[in-house]
């Protein structure tokens, strides 16, 4: 990959080298400080979508100087945006640090959008008091069915639960979840990098256990919940098994509620 570190290097220096050996004028420091600040925007990202990840990388990634990107990890370990862990190796452990990796804590989560989270959590209190636990699941359904019910022709498109998984991870990322699909064994898994309602799903896990029905329903097959930033993992991860057409199961089971359905009604002829 071609390294292209067009501000991050002036940056480090305050001049340019190149315009034989004179500093730029003080009016280009705006725009360095421009740059800076969408440069160190695109490192967080990195650590969102793929954390835990080295500073290798992540320079590897988006093209810039290892040096460039170690900087703009301090500075948001610093702002107690970002935090380090020792990354995993195969290989046996040489001399010198052992290498590290990067993820975003809640504070870094927040440059994504976390907006309104007081407002939020104070509404569902509310709404929990006057209306008791059975209300909680009405939103958290009727919340997941808006989600995901816009979706749901591209997500149905292809009978394969992994095929569909992979439409599923577009349609989440369209509404800010920052979501992939990878192939694990003979499954696959769907993973949220990002939950823009983390901080009130701490604590109403009721809108997880929404999203995870509604993802089975429309996928045809039953998944598990692996983890969840909720709880305090890197991301949410959902398995998705393989699950071989059967004259049984033709269907996902009652795909209404994952695609609009307003939450408390019955299918007629499927009864609990």
């Amino acid at each position: 990959m071609k390294k292209n570190w067009p501000f991050d290097e002036v940056a480090e220096g305050g001049g340019s080298p190149g315009i034989q050996g004179r500093d730029l004028p003080i009016v280009a420091v705006p725009v360095q400080v421009g740059q800076e600040g969408r440069t160190r925007h695109e490192v967080a990202r990195q650590l969102l979508e793929q954390g835990p990840i080295t500073a290798a990388a992540v320079a590897e990634r988006l093209g810039i100087s290892p040096a460039a990107v170690r900087r703009h990890l301090d500075a948001l370990l610093a702002d107690g945006e970002a935090e380090s862990r020792e990354a995993p190796s195969r290989a046996p452990r040489g001399r010198g640090r052992p290498a590290k990796s990067f993820i975003l804590t809640d504070a870094g989560r927040a440059r994504f959008g976390h907006a309104y989270d007081d407002l939020a959590v104070s509404a569902i209190r509310f709404l929990a008091e006057h209306g008791g636990k059975d209300a909680i699941r009405a939103f958290a359904e009727h919340r997941v069915a808006t989600l995901v019910g816009p979706h749901h022709d591209a997500i149905m498109r292809d009978p394969d639960p992994t095929v569909r998984a992979e439409a599923l991870a577009t349609a989440l990322t369209r509404e800010g979840y920052a979501a992939s699909t990878e192939r694990v064994g003979i499954g696959g898994q769907l993973c949220q990098h990002h939950c823009p309602v983390a901080h009130v799903a701490a604590e109403f896990p009721q809108l997880c256990e929404a999203e995870t029905a509604a993802f089975a329903e429309l996928l045809g097959t039953h998944v598990q919940r692996l983890a969840t930033i909720a709880r305090g993992d890197a991301a949410c991860t959902t398995h998705v098994p393989v699950r071989e057409t059967s004259a049984h199961h033709p269907h996902p089971a009652n795909p209404a509620r994952a695609t609009g359905r307003k939450p408390g009604t019955r299918n007629e002829g499927n009864s609990a």
